[in-house]
C-alpha cells in the first residue's frame, strides 16, 4: 500500500462517516475535528470503520496521527508496512 492509497481508505472511510463532507474538498492538512468538526463519536467511528476495512488497531493515544489526512496517510502505511 501507498501513502497515496492510504490516503484514499482514509477518505473514503471518512466521508462515509461524516457524510456531509466531499472527499475533493478536503485538503491534506485539514484536523478532523477542529476543521472538519467531528465530534469524538465521529472520531470512534472512523477508527472502527478503518479497523474494519484494514485490519489495523489504532490506540487512543495514536489518535493525534490520524488527525489530518497526511498524518493519518503515514500513519496508517507504516502499520500496514509492519
Amino acid at each position: 500500500m501507498t501513502q497515496d492509497d492510504a490516503r484514499a481508505i482514509f477518505l473514503e472511510e471518512l466521508v462515509k462517516v461524516a457524510p456531509d463532507l466531499d472527499a475533493e474538498d478536503i485538503a491534506a492538512e485539514d484536523h478532523i475535528q477542529d476543521d472538519l468538526e467531528l465530534d469524538s463519536m465521529d472520531v470512534l467511528n472512523l477508527v472502527a470503520a478503518l479497523h474494519a476495512r484494514l485490519g489495523v488497531d489504532i490506540p487512543e493515544a495514536d489518535y493525534v496521527q490520524i488527525a489530518t489526512p497526511a498524518l493519518a496517510a503515514a500513519y496508517l502505511n507504516g502499520r500496514m508496512a509492519a
